[in-house]
């Protein structure tokens, strides 16, 4: 069919419009969720053990009533685990529409928890202004949450990779911990350790000498099969039976947490320290905490991986205001300061390709003292479901 130029304006104007509508659409539908945010009081609950990251929100809370008028109050908890099962008990409760937190900091099995049982608002996430900023490709644990599909129910926030750092003035060669880590130990006896399970170090530690030790990682990528998890898990327990004789305290005490270890490194009592947030020696040379000799490294093989996000319960009184905080926290200007070693030093969501030249030069910093030379490959997280049953089997066999 040929079309008349009057037919092919009048058609080209209807495709224009077709196509630009979703984009109008949002924008609009957008503009309604920030005149509903205003004045709304978001509870929002994140770990408060570092007064970095305290002071992090402490700063949101201040851009967000400025900007967009919205009272940000953090909760600060100690296991976010905590905040799943009080969220449960509101719903057991019937409590449908005013439930007592409205933002959370959360992955893994708690979102997996949440998720299952139906305790999440959304999909929400990719609506989001700031999303379009996201490095889904580059990044693609900023969709799939310890091998469980996000599908929009909680927005990516920063990057986590497990890390090592060791003082080199009191350790010039610091051990690499992997399948040869018993023998390696044998030569710092007593200078190596990892938190106790079920800290999220300390587990992250376990999951990171299974899969070093899995060649056919498949099954730790599906949800947890009872039937199998002796078998898959064995390799995991006979390496430990032979690493813990060389451990401090001969494997019969671990530290409490990161922070002790980190303490104990400084101190020159153990060889090495372990983060999951691959600038934290960075972060703490700068402070003045650590000394400029402390070198952070990772295995060439790779190190386990993930994104942590902020989600919505499905009883929050505020989703309007909840959405609003997300996006400025997703925002290049909030995400490039959260990068900053001497304010957190959280690795960026976001893309800085994806930006204007204007965005993408908040994150041109140079390198600073403690930081990774490279990133090694990130190994993902085996499915949520599994760090429950691993933690437990733990503490059966060594936890007493």
């Amino acid at each position: 069919m040929i079309l008349n130029r009057r037919q092919f304006s009048r058609n080209t104007l209807g495709t224009a419009l077709l196509a630009s509508a979703p984009l109008a659409f949002a924008q609009s539908g957008w503009a309604v969720i920030e005149r509903k945010a205003r004045g709304q009081t978001v509870v929002m609950n994140a770990w408060g053990g570092s007064e970095r990251i305290n002071a992090y929100l402490a700063w949101a809370g201040e851009e967000v009533q400025k900007q967009f008028g919205i009272k940000l109050e953090h909760v600060k908890v100690t296991d976010t685990a905590d905040v799943v099962k009080r969220v449960r008990n509101e719903k057991a409760a019937g409590r449908n529409t005013d439930g007592s937190v409205d933002l959370v900091w959360i992955n893994g099995e708690n979102f997996l928890a949440m998720k299952r049982e139906a305790m999440l608002f959304g999909p929400w996430a990719e609506s989001l202004p700031s999303f379009k900023f996201v490095d889904v490709e580059g990044k693609p644990t900023t969709r799939i949450d310890f091998a469980e599909p996000v599908q929009g129910l909680e927005a990516p926030w920063g990057m986590a990779q497990f890390t090592f750092f060791a003082d080199r003035a009191k350790t010039p060669n610091p051990p690499p911990l992997h399948r040869r880590t018993a023998r390696i130990c044998q030569s710092q006896p007593g200078r190596v350790t990892y938190s106790k399970p079920p800290n999220f170090h300390g587990t992250t530690f376990l999951k990171q000498i299974l899969m070093d030790l899995t060649p056919d990682r498949s099954a730790l990528y599906k949800p947890h099969d009872a039937a199998s998890f002796a078998k898959v898990t064995e390799p995991l327990w006979k390496h430990l039976d032979a690493l813990h004789p060389h451990l401090w305290r001969n494997g019969k005490q671990f530290p409490a947490n990161a922070a002790a270890i980190r303490q104990m490194m400084a101190d020159g009592e153990l060889a090495l320290a372990i983060t999951f947030n691959p600038n934290e020696a960075a972060n703490e040379i700068a402070a003045g905490r650590l000394p400029a000799s402390v070198t952070s490294y990772q295995f060439d093989t790779g190190t386990i991986g993930n994104t942590h996000f902020l989600a919505i319960p499905y009883n929050s009184k505020v989703k309007e205001a909840s959405q609003v905080v997300a996006n400025f926290l997703l925002s290049p200007a909030a995400q490039a300061r959260k990068g900053d070693i001497k304010v957190w030093g959280d690795p960026t969501v976001l893309s800085p390709a994806k930006m204007s030249p204007q965005d993408a030069a908040l994150f041109n910093t140079a390198r600073a003292p403690g930081q990774l030379d490279k990133f090694a490959p990130v190994i993902p997280e085996p499915h949520g479901s599994w760090v429950d049953p691993m933690e437990k089997e733990w503490l059966r066999r060594y936890g007493a």
